[in-house]
C-alpha cells in the first residue's frame, strides 16, 4: 500500500504523491496487516463523535481534563515541531508531502483536544507551551536533515508509549478511549514511517518498529524513550519461554507504556 495513499485514508484533505514506500505497522513482526482497512484508525477524529461523547461525573470529568490536557501537550508539541520544520526548509523535497500530512494529523489532534477539553468536559484546554527544540542548543533541527529526523522518530516512538501509558486512565468513557486509542494509532504509524525513512536515508539500520531498548544511532540521552522496552513478560508469562521465539521477535510484538512522570522528563527537555 503507497504510504501516502493509506494516510490519505486518515486524513484524505492532502495532495497525492508518487512516493511508493511501503508503510506497516510494528505488527509486521508477526504478521503483515492483510485487513488493513479494517484495522486503520483515523487521523483526524471528526469533530462529530463528540455529540457521542457520554456526560460524566464530576471526578470523572476532572480526571479526564487532566488525562487529555497532558496528551494535548504532546500534540502541541509535535504539531509545532513539524510546523516550525516545513517552514525551516530543512526537509528534502521529496519528503515534503509526507511531513505536510503528519503536520495535519497533528493539527487535527489538536483541534480534537481542544474542543473536548473546552467545549465538552467544560475545562481549561491547556495552552501551547514555549518550546526550544534545540534543547538548550544541543540539537540543530532545522538546519540539519539528519537531526530533524531523529528527534521526529524520538518524539513519534515517545507519543506511542505516551497513550498506551494512559488507557487505563480513561477506560470508564468509551467514546474518550476510541479516540485516544484511535491517535496512538496513527501516532504508531507516524513512527514507523520516521524510523524506515531514516534507514531508507542511511541514517540508521533500525525497522519500523522497537526492537528491545535499542536506540539504534540516536543519541544516548534518547535512552529514557526506549527504557523498558525490553520486556518480555505479558500477562505474567514469560513468552519468550511460552513460545520459544526469540527475546528481539517478542519485544518487537509490543509497545511498552510509559507513565506520565516519565514522557514529562522527556518533553521538559523541550520546553523553553
Amino acid at each position: 500500500m503507497n504510504l501516502l495513499n493509506l494516510l490519505d485514508k486518515m486524513c484524505p484533505d492532502t495532495k497525492n504523491s508518487d512516493e511508493k514506500e511501503m508503510f506497516f505497522s510494528r505488527r509486521e513482526a508477526f504478521h503483515r496487516f492483510g485487513d488493513m482497512s479494517k484495522k486503520v484508525a483515523m487521523a483526524a477524529v471528526p469533530l462529530g463523535i463528540l455529540s457521542a461523547l457520554p456526560k460524566v461525573a464530576k471526578a470523572d470529568t476532572a480526571s479526564l481534563i487532566e488525562v487529555l490536557n497532558y496528551a494535548l501537550t504532546l500534540e502541541h508539541l509535535e504539531y509545532r515541531y513539524y510546523q516550525m520544520g516545513i517552514d525551516a526548509g530543512v526537509i528534502d523535497g521529496a519528503d515534503t508531502a509526507i511531513f505536510e500530512k503528519i503536520r495535519d494529523h497533528e493539527l487535527a489532534h489538536v483541534n480534537f483536544l481542544t474542543e473536548v477539553v473546552g467545549n465538552v468536559l467544560g475545562g481549561e484546554p491547556v495552552m501551547e507551551p514555549e518550546f526550544d527544540f534545540t534543547a538548550s542548543g544541543n540539537f540543530s533541527p532545522f538546519t540539519d536533515y539528519p537531526t530533524f529526523l531523529a528527534l521526529s522518530q524520538a518524539f513519534e516512538d515517545t507519543g506511542v508509549r505516551a497513550y498506551k501509558g494512559q488507557a487505563g486512565n480513561v477506560m470508564e468513557n468509551d467514546v474518550v478511549l476510541t479516540a485516544a486509542l484511535s491517535i496512538h494509532s496513527v501516532e504508531a504509524r507516524h513512527a514507523s514511517m520516521v524510523r524506515r525513512l531514516r534507514t531508507k536515508k542511511g541514517h540508521d539500520t533500525v525497522k519500523g518498529w522497537i526492537t528491545g531498548d535499542s536506540i539504534g544511532s540516536l543519541p544516548a540521552a534518547t535512552q529514557a524513550i526506549y527504557a523498558g522496552e525490553d520486556n518480555v513478560m505479558h500477562g505474567g508469562a514469560d513468552v519468550v519461554q511460552l513460545t520459544g521465539i526469540d527475546s528481539d521477535a517478542v519485544t518487537e510484538g509490543w509497545d511498552e507504556p510509559l507513565n506520565k512522570d516519565q514522557v514529562l522528563g522527556i518533553a521538559s527537555l523541550f520546553l523553553a
